[in-house]
């Protein structure tokens, strides 16, 4: 039981986060759900130009240097430089704020540029308001990687809480008023994307204060530690190393978005729609669809924030199995959500979008096909996600990068050609995405194999969860279409989504999908194995 727990610990830090990214995007949901019926389509492509840029600009800020900073503390720590691994976080924190003071004043200063660039130039209000939050959030990212590489994730989780939340309260505040009031949707997505500023500065205010509570610890732990003589300048070269491939393989997701933004509206005219059907469509895709769609990925990047400190700390110790367990398991976890995530989105994909967007029901309509060819890729960005953490964790951060890079160009060809067929529209563009992820899959999972020996298990791996959302799926489109006839829509669709959770846990147990030892290391695991041990038996 010790060994099982020792090798499997990252399970409890991902279902943390898990649990933590559950809350935050049903958060999400009742900030979006809202501002996005109180905006509409035209507020919506304002801000789904917004949110594109400053996911680029944050993960150019955010996406290398927290992940750096996890694996270098958790290398150090696990062999007691505690001392170097404070040194580690003192530097880069650094670095962490000349990059967020760059970052925002690019979107700050280039607001208008930007907009004008894609043909919605009512979007310049809303990157303005955005830009502080490019100042903040890479701070708090730093605290973040510090905590992570300890394999402490509370604090990670306790400032993701406070950042939502804020952004919520303050965003949906503004976005009412604007929208209601004033009917100024341009104002009206401004307040929205004002709110996650406003999130960043308390989340970067609650990390201080976490760190200063634990000040008087960290300070005699790193008095007794191992010595250590790395200069900065070894250690800023070992943190660019690590950081800038993976900013850059990070970058490749929002980069597609910010390509889309450009791309698909002016391959959108020249196929026969008109500027503002155009426009309207390409809010539908940004805004309504591609929010869903992110949902399932609150557990796979838990997992993946989990699992790179605790595979660097299985390496730096030379423990190969434990690696390849870790990988295994941490590939099958995202698998057993992904799956039926997927399949959950595909058949019930209009009656979840009417559940959410009930004052928007043409862009529902609209949407619906293209959320259920970007359903698919959630299985595969699940994978995309899991490996790409393992393959840093041994060192290897370039390699995923090469991978998502040359799943990007076949994007861009896809959507190129796709989004200009007059009956494929935005779908077009999701079947490039879906292009990008397939390719960057199926490439990970050779690297896994060639760089540390990892054999899946077909059966465990693939078959048993896709069998079990399978049949999951018919249940939810038989129960949905017998609801709807003696039940509202909303409701028909909340108790279908409630019987498909259901049927799936339970076909994921009987067929065991995932062991008794496993089960063992998750919150509240050991009552569960009490209960299954009569019925495996």
């Amino acid at each position: 039981m010790e060994n099982t727990t020792k090798k499997h610990s990252f399970i409890k830090g991902a279902a943390l986060l898990g649990i933590t990214g559950v809350i935050v995007k049903v958060l999400g949901m009742v900030f979006r759900i809202p501002v996005l019926n109180w905006i509409g389509e035209e507020g919506g492509a304002y801000y789904g130009v917004a949110y594109p840029v400053y996911s680029l600009l944050l993960v150019v800020a955010t996406a290398g240097l927290p992940v750096a900073i996890s694996r270098m503390v958790s290398q150090r720590t696990a062999l007691g430089k505690y001392a170097a691994a404070d040194r580690v976080f003192s530097i880069a924190r650094l670095l962490m704020l000349g990059i967020g003071i760059v970052s925002f004043a690019i979107c700050f200063f280039g607001a208008d540029a930007i907009a004008h660039s894609v043909n919605i130039p009512g979007a310049a209000p809303s990157l303005r308001t955005i830009a502080p939050a490019l100042l903040f959030v890479p701070i708090v990212s730093s605290f973040r990687g510090y905590f992570q590489g300890q394999q402490i994730m509370v604090p990670t989780a306790l400032s993701e809480l406070v950042e939502q939340s804020f952004r919520v309260v303050v965003g949906l505040i503004l976005a009412y008023y604007f929208a209601k009031t004033a009917d100024d949707m341009v104002s009206a997505s401004a307040g929205a994307t004002f709110g996650a500023s406003a999130g960043s500065m308390m989340a970067l205010a609650l990390m201080i204060f976490i760190y200063w509570l634990n000040k008087d610890k960290i300070k005699r732990r790193a008095k007794n530690s191992v010595a250590e003589d790395e200069s900065s300048k070894e250690i800023i070269k070992q943190i660019l190393l690590i950081a800038i491939p993976i900013t850059i393989g990070a970058a490749i997701f929002p980069l597609m978005s910010t390509i889309d933004a450009w791309m698909v509206p002016n391959r959108l005219i020249s196929a026969g729609y008109s500027s503002s059907q155009a426009e309207n469509l390409y809010g539908v895709m940004s805004s309504f669809c591609s929010s869903l769609i992110g949902f399932p990925q609150v557990f796979t990047q838990a997992v993946a924030i989990s699992l790179v400190p605790a595979i660097a700390a299985a390496y730096e110790r030379q423990e190969k199995l434990e690696v390849q367990n870790n990988i295994k398991l941490g590939t099958r976890v995202t698998l057993i959500m992904g799956f039926p995530c997927a399949v959950g989105i595909f058949v019930l994909a209009e009656p979840i979008l009417n559940l959410l967007y009930p004052l928007q029901p043409e862009a529902c309509a609209t949407g619906a096909p293209t959320i259920m060819v970007m359903s698919i890729g959630i299985i595969f960005l699940s994978t995309i996600q899991t490996l790409t953490g393992a393959l840093q964790g041994i060192g290897k951060q370039l390699i995923p990068v090469k991978n998502l890079a040359i799943g990007a160009l076949a994007k861009i060809v896809v959507t190129y050609f796709a989004t200009g067929i007059y009956a494929l529209n935005i779908k077009g563009a999701a079947l490039g995405t879906l292009a990008t992820y397939i390719i960057a899959t199926v490439l990970n999972i050779k690297d896994i194999y060639k760089y540390t020996g990892t054999k899946f298990d077909f059966m465990q791996t693939y078959i048993k969860p896709f069998a079990a959302s399978v049949i999951m799926g018919i249940f939810v489109f038989a129960s949905h279409w017998g609801l709807t006839m003696i039940l509202p829509g909303a409701v028909a669709t909340l108790a279908s989504i409630l019987i498909g959770v259901i049927v799936y846990l339970v076909l994921v147990l009987l067929i065991k999908a995932i062991t008794r030892d496993e089960l063992l290391v998750i919150p509240m695991g050991g009552k569960l194995v009490k209960i299954l041990d009569k019925v495996w038996k």
